[in-house]
């Protein structure tokens, strides 16, 4: 590791810890003792409103637009509280300087990437797109037709259902030496699968509508084409694949809830309604999910819903940056699980990674078992039904992704900050204690 790069971390680490004592401090000096107080109104808020979104998505009729009320009556009623005594002000600065101090703390530890190495433009590469991927990102950007002038041969899907790893293999076997998908991440996994047997680089062009895969892989989603510039200057990253009883995965594997509400045939053509409508049943109804799950030595049992990531996401909810993953080179699976039996535990979510209703860790090979034949699986976003006990599993280093040399990046630094490797680095030691 540089000197440059040690400073760095070191600078950012020290940064952290003068924002978050400023943090702690600004409530302090504005109200003195009283800050504390202050600070448990607003914990208090954030547990009611959570109460308030358990009944919303769990109960049906008077209980859920209480609920729904709560949601915005609890937070609302924090701030007039605050605005009244003056603390307005002091919190907001208070939650800015958390928010600074947080993400030059993760900035600091952030984990070293696999550098990627230079590889020669590919010879015949073969290209499979989906126009209706994305709202028709393929004709809105000329995809296709930038990639014939680059001399690939390219593939459309037609409206009916492919083979998609099918037209892969029949590439390969015509002698091409890349595989290219502008398309879903279901599609690009079962590209990527094809690809990792056969030893070929594998190309994301972001054509779908949220393409989570291309974003941890630091391309622009909102310029597809520019993928293709890896195809004359490029290089090599080596990444994970996840198995979900032999189903390719490069995002996530869901099984419970959430997979049961995308199975729901109407999912597609109104989201938002047929969520409402079927969460109940399956958070807190007769028909509830109930999944086990082991991973070594855990076993969690009860869980209503469970997510199986190819390589972890440092954050159980992030809705302002979706799907972030510090890496895709660690070896591991990422595992998401949820257990909520009530408007308790709902409130104790409150405590982030540490809520009594949360599972966080991470593995090799994840278990999931149901008192089912088979349990629906949402794969990549595609609904599933897999055979119980689904096994889990990852392949380290299975694909050769080729990306643009000047790619965006993908040190996101997303996660709970790990105050005491920041602090040992701020005091200008080795954050791992070395």
């Amino acid at each position: 590791m540089s000197l440059t790069v040690v400073r760095s971390g070191t600078a950012r680490a020290r940064l952290a810890l003068l924002a978050l004592a400023a943090a702690v401090l600004v409530p302090l000096v504005a109200a003195g003792l009283r800050g504390v107080l202050w600070a448990l109104l607003g914990l208090a808020g954030l547990a009611l409103a959570a109460v308030g979104l358990w009944w919303t998505l769990a109960r049906q009729g008077v209980v859920r637009i209480l609920g729904a009320g709560l949601c915005v009556a609890a937070p609302l009623t924090v701030l007039v509280l605050y605005a009244a005594g003056g603390m307005l002000g002091p919190a907001v600065l208070s939650l800015a300087l958390w928010a600074l101090a947080a993400g030059a703390a993760r900035s600091a530890v952030a984990p070293a990437l696999t550098g990627p190495v230079s590889a020669p433009p590919p010879a015949r590469p073969w290209a499979l797109m989906n126009p209706r991927s994305g709202g028709g990102k393929v004709e809105r950007f000329r995809l296709a037709e930038r990639a014939r002038a680059a001399d690939v041969r390219v593939v459309l899907l037609g409206a009916g259902h492919q083979d998609v790893a099918g037209l892969a293999e029949d590439a390969v076997r015509d002698g091409a030496d890349l595989l290219a998908v502008a398309g879903g991440d279901g599609t690009q996994a079962l590209v990527a699968e094809v690809a990792a047997r056969h030893g070929l680089p594998f190309l994301v062009i972001p054509a779908g509508t949220r393409n989570h895969f291309a974003l941890d892989l630091g391309l622009d989603r909102n310029d597809p084409a520019k993928a293709l510039d890896a195809l004359t200057d490029g290089v090599e990253l080596r990444v994970d694949l996840g198995f979900a009883a032999g189903r390719v995965f490069v995002n996530n594997a869901s099984f419970g809830a959430y997979a049961a509400v995308v199975g729901e045939p109407a999912y597609r053509d109104d989201k938002t309604r047929t969520t409402l409508r079927t969460l109940p049943r399956m958070l807190s109804g007769p028909s509830a999910h109930r999944l086990r799950m082991r991973a070594g030595g855990t076993r969690a049992e009860g869980l209503q819903a469970l997510l199986v990531s190819n390589n972890p996401y440092l954050r159980a909810v992030d809705a302002a940056r979706p799907g972030r993953r510090e890496r895709l080179d660690s070896g591991r699976l990422g595992v998401l699980g949820v257990r909520v039996e009530g408007a308790v535990r709902a409130a104790g979510m409150v405590r982030g990674p540490r809520a009594a209703g949360l599972l966080r860790l991470t593995a090799e090979e994840v278990v999931v078992e149901a008192d089912t034949a088979t349990v629906p699986a949402g794969v990549d976003g595609e609904h599933v039904l897999l055979p119980v006990p689904v096994v889990c599993r990852t392949a380290p280093g299975a694909l050769r992704v080729r990306v643009p040399r000047d790619r965006m990046g993908t040190r996101w630094g997303s996660g709970v900050p790990e105050w005491p490797r920041v602090t040992r680095l701020a005091l200008g030691r080795r954050a791992d204690g070395g």
